[in-house]
């Protein structure tokens, strides 16, 4: 466990310390940092492509800092309801992405492009989806109104893979240890930056006044936000050498609860039950907490018989979960059969009897399965990540191949899926597509350089068909154009860096 923190420590140290490093400054000097007032009005505002520019180098920072959540059902579980969200919001127009980060950490963030991180601690300290729902609209709130954005508006003098390491730094700046040197002066760089970029009390009421309306227009309870900042409050008084995140990076008054109480009441309460799907994703979070599986057999074992819980049907899944963990197949299968028979058409249900199926030498029927359930709901990516795995371990590489590439045309631009293409290539013995899909994991990670690398030794690959090199050409020609005009943009922009406050070192 110390080995564990003290490398995600040293992660989240260099991502800071890489800020140094780009933009030049001395541990003496590097406090002077003179960015803009996050709620000043902004002379001009970076434009939508040099943004989504600083979202994927931003991205790459999150990524090399902490741990985003590989997990097919509950990103989907996140996305759905930010998509909710979203739908209600008349100002969300640009593409958002909704992670999750695997910490127990009470917090959420939103980056430049629409990027929104959401906390296992977070989800698993909202006592109601409307808690959740709150917080997450209040994220989207700083997206529409570029609150970020307006701290780094200079896009003429910034270099924007230098840009993003500030803004991750800044934004994860109060999670870096200090207990290396680089690590010491890292955390003060970020400190500082948190300090001078975060969001400003004016902001900060803007997102909930905006999230607020956000929730009644989706049917979400508007209360929930208010009391959510109000209990977190409460947690703080009484822990007060350990308050939840969430109040460092988005401070809380009695002020800002009474203002955001006083604007829902003038939107009215509204009464919506938590979704099962909440639920589910809450119990499976509890069971994956504990380290060793008999623990969470024990934990809902215990929760099921003095029925300590909010669901029955939730917690009696996060302990299937448990058992499938702890080897007890015969029980668990027995238990999802009866969560099977209620609910035949969740894909919780459906991806857990799967594996309870593979488990236990029934791999031909888990496909079955699986591929029967994609027939009714041909738009449900877990199923389809869930099956193409099936087909994988059945040594059936072509088809996952197929599968996944069906996936990726939904959810282009995803990380996750083009790691499994690259696998099931790799496995099937396509080179040219092994390179090629690796490339595709790497630009969507942000590595266009080497992406581009990858994409040439695809097509140096021999009996590659004509089809496919030219798809291969088109791409790698659109990223050298990309590359290229980032570079002339670093030359012609970069030069001398902002001397207001980028390279301080210069002044």
């Amino acid at each position: 466990m110390t080995n564990h923190k003290s490398s995600h420590r040293l992660r989240q140290a260099l991502v800071a310390a890489s800020v140094l490093a780009l933009i030049g400054a001395s541990p003496a000097r590097g406090l002077d940092f003179d960015l803009p007032d996050m709620g000043s009005s902004a002379d001009s505002i970076m434009t939508t492509g040099a943004e989504a520019r600083l979202g994927k180098a931003f991205m790459r920072s999150v990524r090399e800092a902490l741990p985003v959540l590989d997990d097919p059902l509950l990103t989907d579980y996140v996305e759905s309801l930010g998509a909710t969200l979203l739908t209600a919001d008349r100002l969300a127009a640009s593409p958002f992405n909704f992670f999750v980060i695997d910490q127990p950490v009470v917090n959420a963030f939103a980056g430049p492009g629409g990027n929104i991180g959401v906390y296992v601690g977070l989800i698993l300290a909202a006592e109601t989806e409307s808690e959740l729902a709150a917080v997450m609209a209040h994220e989207i709130a700083h997206v529409t109104q570029r609150h970020l954005m307006r701290g780094v508006e200079n896009q003429n003098k910034a270099i924007v893979p230098a840009t993003a390491l500030l803004i991750a730094a800044a934004i994860l700046g109060a999670q870096v240890s200090a207990d290396a040197g680089v690590a010491a002066i890292a955390g003060i760089q970020a400190a500082t930056l948190q300090r001078q970029i975060n969001f400003t009390r004016d902001n900060e009421q803007e997102a909930d006044r905006l999230g607020i309306a956000t929730l009644s227009k989706a049917g979400f309870d508007p209360y929930a936000m208010p009391g959510f900042f109000e209990r977190l409050a409460r947690s703080s008084r009484v822990y007060e050498n350990n308050a939840p995140e969430f109040l460092l990076t988005h401070p809380v008054n009695t002020n800002r609860i009474a203002d955001a109480l006083g604007r829902a009441d003038d939107v009215g309460a509204r009464q919506r039950p938590d979704s099962l799907r909440f639920q589910l994703a809450r119990a499976k979070l509890r069971g994956h907490a504990y380290k060793r599986p008999e623990q969470a057999v024990a934990h809902f074992r215990e929760t099921l018989r003095e029925g300590r819980h909010r669901d029955e049907t939730a917690e009696r899944y996060g302990y299937a979960l448990a058992l499938e963990r702890a080897g007890k197949l015969a029980e668990a299968e027995e238990l999802t059969a009866k969560l099977l028979a209620a609910h035949p058409s969740l894909p919780e249900f459906i991806i857990l009897e799967a594996q309870l199926d593979m488990r236990q030498g029934r791999l031909d029927q888990a496909i079955k399965n699986l591929a029967q359930a994609i027939g009714l709901s041909s738009d449900n990516w877990p199923l389809r990540v869930a099956h193409a795995e099936m087909l994988m371990k059945a040594g059936r590489h072509d088809k996952a191949i197929d599968e996944l590439t069906t996936v990726a045309r939904l959810r282009p631009g995803n990380a996750l899926l083009y790691d499994r293409l690259e696998q099931a290539s790799f496995k099937s013995g396509n080179q040219a597509a092994t390179h090629r899909f690796r490339a595709e994991r790497l630009y969507a990670e942000g590595d266009t350089e080497p992406a581009i690398r990858q994409l040439e030794i695809a097509l140096r690959q021999r009996d590659i068909p004509y089809h496919e090199a030219a798809r291969i050409q088109a791409r790698l020609d659109a990223w050298k154009e990309e590359e290229r005009d980032e570079k002339r943009d670093k030359k012609g922009k970069g030069r001398g860096t902002d001397q207001r406050g980028f390279n301080p070192a210069a002044e």
